[in-house]
């Protein structure tokens, strides 16, 4: 008889997963009887071309049409996916950036069993805010994300301004040889400091690519980045582009995009005014690094529309509640480096290294036996994560479940921008706020996936 631990038991349940804890939560959502039709997300192994060299074997990708499809939803309607695992390890899907229930959030052990090769899995939930977001595996991250399985997920609002047209963009590199087949997916050396940056620089799957919108209209650009490392500086040249929302939610007050640092797990959402001449062309670039890098271009077709920007009004506010910064109990957190010993393997996979740490401890994630939560934290109640980043890098910080504010930051003026990830600078001390009004135990991590595999994750309980 197998010896009865909390993983056999996870794994016994994996097959019973779609309607044991799917479909219950979508009776908790109110879905019984009026189910939607669940969109099926099929994990798979393909191949597709990324280089001129052929094609790159071994990709991982949702669904049979290579790039994971764009996940459209309605905010307030009910949407349902069932995920199909034909991946020769355990997947799952985290929906990055929804406030959506725990038994939803798709990370292994902690909210959910693994979906075993063969087996499938039902979410089922209601998204209550607008926005761009992104979905993608939280099991052996670094490896499945990065052959292909980053996904977009636009959740639209009908009263949303009208554009003329939308583009969406989904911004991540591959690390490929020259052979243009996978190569080690990090270097040690690198992980231990900005992580390990791809070789091949990509958009929708694409190599700077050019899309075609109409002269003097008002596109939606909507990009997300679903890489797992690369910092991107962004600036738009050839055209005026507005910033209009990041991290699905609506800026307090718009402005241009004169050069905006995003990170891996962040998006952005611009309104690009087209040039008014056939044939002009408006250009996304990233300039970090010593040369400008060309991400994508939008190319001005047929008569001008002539539209104003300032006639183009305002995104409704998501439901996010503020938090009562005179009560708010403060939890400070330290990100640094460690000198601890490499962590214990796992099913999803250790980098074999330990380089990070939150509050001195270094914890990989997608373990059976995780550490204790950073915080316990009482429902509805306000708090602060006083978070201080002592290390000389950048790191993308995403909380699962719920959103924060920013409130200050001792390196800069700072917007009181409302999200979900925030990059915060070497040596910055900054101030989040937030309501803890989803209940549940919510990972908090970098998203430069090399350092939250190397330690710098924890979690926090909402009870």
């Amino acid at each position: 008889m197998p010896l009865l631990t909390r993983r056999n038991l996870l794994k016994a349940s994996a097959v019973a997963g779609a309607y044991g804890i799917g479909m219950g939560a979508a009776g908790k959502f109110g879905l019984a009887g009026s189910e939607p039709q669940p969109q099926v997300l099929k994990a798979v192994k393909t191949e597709a071309s990324l280089t001129d060299a052929g094609s790159t074997k071994d990709i991982m990708t949702w669904g049979d049409q290579g790039m994971p499809p764009v996940l459209r939803m309605q905010r307030g309607e009910p949407f349902a996916a069932r995920l199909t695992n034909s991946l020769d390890e355990p997947t799952t899907i985290h929906w990055h950036g929804l406030r959506i229930d725990n038994k939803m959030d798709g990370v292994p052990f902690m909210t959910q069993p693994y979906v075993y090769t063969g087996d499938s899995f039902d979410y089922a939930f209601t998204p209550p805010d607008a926005g761009t977001f992104w979905y993608h595996p939280h099991c052996n991250t670094l490896t499945q994300m990065g052959h292909g399985m980053t996904g977009i997920i636009v959740v639209e609002d009908p009263a949303d301004p009208v554009f003329d047209a939308e583009i969406v963009l989904n911004l991540r590199d591959w690390r490929l040889g020259g052979d243009g087949q996978f190569i080690a997916p990090f270097r040690p050396r690198d992980a231990a400091k900005t992580g390990t940056y791809g070789t091949v620089r990509t958009a929708n799957w694409q190599r700077e690519p050019q899309y075609d919108a109409l002269a003097g209209g008002l596109i939606r650009l909507r990009i997300a980045i679903t890489d797992v490392t690369r910092i991107f500086s962004l600036k738009m040249e050839g055209a005026a582009a507005t910033v209009i929302a990041i991290d699905g939610n609506p800026v307090p007050k718009r402005f241009p995009l004169e050069l905006l640092q995003v990170g891996p797990g962040q998006r952005l959402d611009l309104a690009v005014r087209m040039p008014d001449s056939e044939g002009a062309v408006a250009t996304l670039e990233d300039i970090r690094g010593t040369t400008p890098k060309t991400i994508a271009s939008l190319r001005a077709v047929g008569k001008t529309l002539k539209r104003d920007a300032l006639d183009l009004g305002r995104l409704a506010a998501n439901p996010v509640r503020q938090a009562d910064l005179s009560s708010a109990e403060r939890i400070p957190l330290v990100l640094s480096a460690t000198a601890e010993s490499a962590p214990a393997d796992s099913i999803c996979g250790t980098l074999g290294y330990s380089f990070w740490a939150i509050n001195k401890v270094p914890w990989p994630g997608d373990t059976p036996d995780p550490t204790a939560p950073l915080a316990e934290l009482k429902l509805g109640k306000s708090y602060i994560f006083q978070l201080e980043n002592v290390t000389p890098h950048l790191h993308p910080i995403h909380l699962h479940g719920m959103s924060l504010t920013v409130i200050s930051s001792s390196t800069r003026e700072v917007r009181p921008l409302v999200s979900d990830t925030y990059l915060i600078q070497p040596d910055e001390k900054v101030q989040l706020a937030f309501v803890a009004d989803n209940p549940g135990d919510w990972l908090l991590h970098c998203h430069i996936i090399e350092h939250q595999k190397t330690g710098m994750t924890s979690y926090v309980r909402v009870t």
